[in-house]
């Protein structure tokens, strides 16, 4: 028994390390780095949100033309000293009454505000659905940014690694060439002091990379960051054909289909729905009502009269001239048992109904300057939907101008480079025969170390650029798999 609990613990044990395994092993390509921080984003869960607060409130607007139904009832007692509507007399008595009713109105004619707040609901429906969208392509944007500074950040880090791992070995070599007595000691001590300053770039290239990683997934919120990692993709530096467009173009295109300028206009087409709600004010309104109540009481009814026993008549008068008693038989009523609820509630019924109109006169100037307020909100959306067009056209004649000199600085860094590597070839032949001090070996080697990080500056700098141009173009940040 004990050595099958210690293999069932060993067994359990292996499964977490190969589970933990796993999990670090789980490398995020962008489309997944998107796809998480869309699902993830606290503002996007947020203007989520709001789209259902739109959806209620087009549950209200629907509601303006549904007539309203109330129901009442009440029971009360009445205790002490009060009439008796049987008799008419005061009594001491306990009295109560049962009341029920059902009031319905509906509006028949509103200034048409009603239809205007229908249409205003759907038009909010559709700008909380343009905010979620402007939300979504600003994030996805961040991610792209940071995931491909993700991948300069590697190929950098590999460069810094090749190169000290050359300097490594060209060290080995001139100790065993100082061992030997070729060199002096000083080329020894120059070629330490490029190792050093290799590993000083490549402690800083980890940096860059570790904060990279530490900022992408800060952005996609992730819980357990520490092993955080991207698939190793390949980013190649393409034409893209967006360059070859007039930026005019350019800007028609991104006025047609970029969200911001769709949900400007959007609030133009609200804010004209307010003003003809506001307007509506001014016209009369007519309602129709109805009302159903009826009523019970609990206290004894009369059911009967009879003479009174005790004074059976009554002397109301005298005949002229004959002085005859004029009498009046003295009759008391009989009381009985109330009749019960259902009969009285059958037999109190009544119904009300008719319209009522309400001209607007003078209501304190409110509905005027409503309107005046909806006016100039409708001529402030006006100017933010102008506004939102002229920062487009110069934000797309912007990301225009730094493509295109992005692009003309990665092919200088290019040519740089492809200059650099040969003249680094040339002065690495002559370093090994002797014909080239150390000193200026290392300038001519840290020149091409400098080129190729300068390369992969402008062409990260130049993809990015690329992608926010080709984004103004209605071309997808990314294809999806």
């Amino acid at each position: 028994m004990k050595s099958l609990f210690t293999a069932k613990w060993l067994l359990t044990g292996l499964l977490f390390v190969v589970s933990q395994a796993n999990a670090q092993s789980k490398k995020w390509t962008l489309e997944e780095c998107v796809d998480y921080a869309l699902q993830k984003n606290i503002s996007i869960k947020n203007t989520e949100l709001d789209q259902q607060l739109s959806a209620i409130s087009k549950k209200d607007a629907y509601g303006n033309f549904l007539p309203s139904v109330n129901g009442q009832a009440s029971h009360s007692w009445n205790v002490g000293l009060n009439q008796n509507i049987t008799t008419g007399l005061l009594e001491n008595q306990t009295t109560q009454f049962t009341s029920a009713g059902v009031n319905v109105g509906i509006d028949i004619y509103k200034g048409l505000q009603n239809q205007n707040q229908l249409r205003k609901a759907n038009l909010s429906i559709i700008s909380s659905q343009y905010q979620l969208t402007k939300m979504q392509e600003d994030i996805s944007l961040n991610v792209v940014n940071a995931y491909l500074q993700i991948i300069f950040n590697k190929e950098n880090l590999k460069v810094q690694q090749e190169q000290l791992a050359y300097d490594t070995k060209q060290q080995q070599r001139t100790q065993e060439l100082v061992d030997a007595g070729v060199v002096p000691k000083g080329d020894l001590l120059d070629v330490k002091a490029t190792v050093a300053t290799d590993n000083q770039r490549l402690i800083a290239a980890e940096n860059a990379l570790l904060i990279s990683k530490l900022s992408l997934a800060q952005l996609l919120q992730l819980e357990n960051f520490q092993d955080f990692d991207i698939a190793d993709t390949a980013v190649p530096v393409q034409d893209s054909s967006v360059l070859l467009e007039d930026p005019k173009k350019i800007v028609e295109k991104a006025k047609e289909s970029r969200t911001e300028i769709k949900l400007a206009a959007n609030n133009v087409s609200i804010a004209e729905s307010d003003l003809k709600i506001a307007r509506g004010a001014y016209q009369p309104t007519l309602q129709g009502f109805y009302s159903f109540s009826t009523r019970a009481a609990y206290a004894d009814r009369v059911v009967g009269f009879e003479q009174d026993a005790n004074n059976p008549n009554s002397v109301i008068g005298f005949v002229d001239g004959t002085n005859q008693l004029v009498m009046q038989p003295n009759y008391t009523p009989i009381l009985g048992k109330p009749k019960s609820v259902s009969d009285q509630f059958s037999e109190n019924k009544g119904q009300n109904f008719g319209l009522s109109l309400n001209v607007p006169i003078l209501n304190g100037f409110a509905a005027r300057n409503n309107v005046a307020r909806s006016k100039v909100a409708l001529e402030r959306s006006k100017i933010t939907l102008e506004q939102s067009e002229l920062d487009l056209e110069r934000t797309v004649y912007t990301a225009y101008t730094d493509t295109k000199g992005a692009l003309k600085s990665y092919e200088a860094a290019a040519s740089t480079l492809e200059s650099r590597a040969l003249a680094f070839n040339y002065a690495k032949e002559r370093y090994e025969v002797g014909l080239m001090n150390v000193f200026d070996f290392n300038q001519a080697q840290t020149l091409y170390v400098n080129a190729q990080s300068e390369v992969l500056r402008t062409k990260y700098d130049y993809i990015f650029r690329t992608k926010i141009l080709e984004f103004y173009f209605g071309i997808p940040l990314y294809k999806k798999q």
